[in-house]
């Protein structure tokens, strides 16, 4: 809901613009001279002022540079006559949103009112996102801007967040950045595996325990829970935790107060709750794996990591990035990026997400030792195989056969790849005719030279078909 100030002296336009701002849900005040308007902008908190040029007490332009010189300045829309060019004019010069002609249409107003709130929303999330501490958080993608303006928003709130998204999407990333750019960044960030705790030692891992209240207690253990006392809690996998302590750790969100394993009285812990899950938990709601009253608590805000290959264009930020900061930590040199690097990690499919990509850089930056210039032939053959093995199937329309029975099915190409990619790429033009070969060779051996089922099969002509075996030098 944003706040609006209508400063006109005209009572008629004044409950206009408000019965307007009132439906698009939104809070208007009002005032009839220039300096009870002066008086309400001074005390602040409005996004868009309506401006009359003409009041008993004086040129509302007058007030303009006092206007825009506020710390957080509304945007201002100034009302003129018709018989005002000078004025729309002058208004413009002096920076404001936009100008009205008196009397105006409904919905004109509507229209620049709300292109005025969308301008100044954007505006105030550009301010707010250049104003985050971002150390580490890597991308430029509109898919990936959306999910740093939520972190944005959490950051600057006090709720329970969960974090979701693919393994390796850096949810533990977008966690700790919020808790430093929150107002507990002086206090602690625990991190708790809720996939490593077992049900056994759970209880104490996350409220403590106290000497002898087991066996191998031998001494008083703060949990992590007291730990996060004034800072943030983070649930790494949430949806890994067991059950049986769900109830418990529950009443703990509700309460803010625990009791320590074998203690006799209630702490308590003022935290701030995140959370990161790969999994569905609403699924896991509906198999009974997980509490929905739980979950409730955990999600007041919910923020989506997306994948790698949702994002591409972020890859050689990310590379780059990645490239320099191993480098620093190995005293080397730094490396560029031959044509064919960034192409070749773009056509990879990323299943490990950022953190693959990240783990591939350094060992590529380390494997390639004091060369300057980074190629695809540097990467890990692995990966360049897996990506000359889609490109072939992208050409060719071709999927492996799938490997059953006690023969296995020879895969198409399968052997050009060893010869080829451990070298510098070949061009786009020869790598097809090497595919093109690969192929037409799986083609005589599956048909065992029987042209009709080989014309068949690949859908040549038969003229054609003898052509490429001339061109590659095959026969039947």
């Amino acid at each position: 809901m944003a706040r609006i100030l209508i400063i006109d002296d005209d009572p008629q336009v004044c409950g206009t613009i408000e019965s307007l701002a009132t439906r698009m849900a939104h809070e208007a005040d009002q005032a009839l001279t220039l300096s009870q308007g002066a008086k309400q902008v001074r005390e602040g908190g409005y996004d868009v002022v309506f401006l009359d040029v003409r009041l008993p007490d004086g040129n509302g332009l007058d007030l303009l540079p006092e206007i825009v010189s506020l710390p957080d300045a509304p945007e201002v829309i100034i009302l003129t006559g018709r018989g005002d060019p000078d004025g729309a004019e002058l208004a413009i010069q002096q920076g404001v949103w936009d100008y009205l002609l008196k009397p105006s249409s409904v919905r004109e107003m509507t229209l620049t009112l709300g292109r005025a709130l969308k301008y100044r929303e954007q505006k105030l999330t550009k301010s707010v996102m250049d104003s985050l501490d971002l150390c580490g958080v890597v991308g430029e993608s509109p898919t990936f801007q959306g999910s740093l303006r939520q972190l944005a928003e959490g950051a600057r709130s006090g709720a329970n967040i969960l974090v979701t998204g693919e393994t390796g999407t850096g949810k533990e990333l977008f966690a700790r950045t919020i808790h430093q750019n929150s107002a507990r960044k002086g206090g602690k960030f625990v991190v708790v595996d809720c996939a490593a705790l077992t049900e056994t030692l759970v209880e104490s891992t996350l409220f403590g325990h106290r000497k002898g209240a087991f066996t191998g207690a031998h001494s008083d253990r703060t949990g992590l829970v007291k730990l996060a006392d004034g800072g943030t809690l983070f649930l790494d996998e949430v949806g890994e935790m067991p059950l049986a302590i769900q109830k418990s750790f529950l009443r703990v969100l509700q309460e803010r107060t625990f009791r320590p394993v074998g203690g006799t009285t209630e702490l308590s812990s003022d935290f701030r709750l995140l959370s990161a899950t790969n999994k569905n938990l609403e699924l896991l709601v509906e198999q009974g794996e997980f509490r929905s009253d739980l979950l409730f608590r955990l999600k007041t805000m919910q923020i989506h990591l997306p994948p790698l290959r949702m994002r591409p264009e972020d890859i050689r930020a990310l590379a780059q990035w990645q490239a320099e900061r191993v480098c620093r930590r190995y005293g080397m040199a730094e490396k560029g990026f031959g044509s064919d690097f960034i192409p070749t990690l773009e056509s990879y499919e990323w299943p490990g997400n950022v953190r693959e990509l990240l783990n591939i850089i350094e060992q590529t930056v380390v494997g390639a030792g004091e060369e300057k210039t980074l190629y695809s032939m540097h990467l890990p053959r692995e990966l360049r195989i897996k990506v000359a093995r889609a490109q072939v199937r992208k050409m060719t329309g071709v999927e492996s056969a799938p490997e059953t029975g006690p023969e296995p099915v020879r895969k198409i190409g399968q052997d050009i790849f060893e010869e080829i990619f451990e070298q510098e790429l070949p061009t786009l033009r020869d790598f097809k005719g090497m595919a093109e070969k690969a192929y037409l060779e799986e083609l005589i051996r599956q048909g065992s030279g029987e042209v009709s089922d080989i014309l068949s099969v690949s859908g040549l002509s038969r003229s054609h078909f003898y052509a490429l075996l001339k061109k590659y030098g095959l026969s039947l």
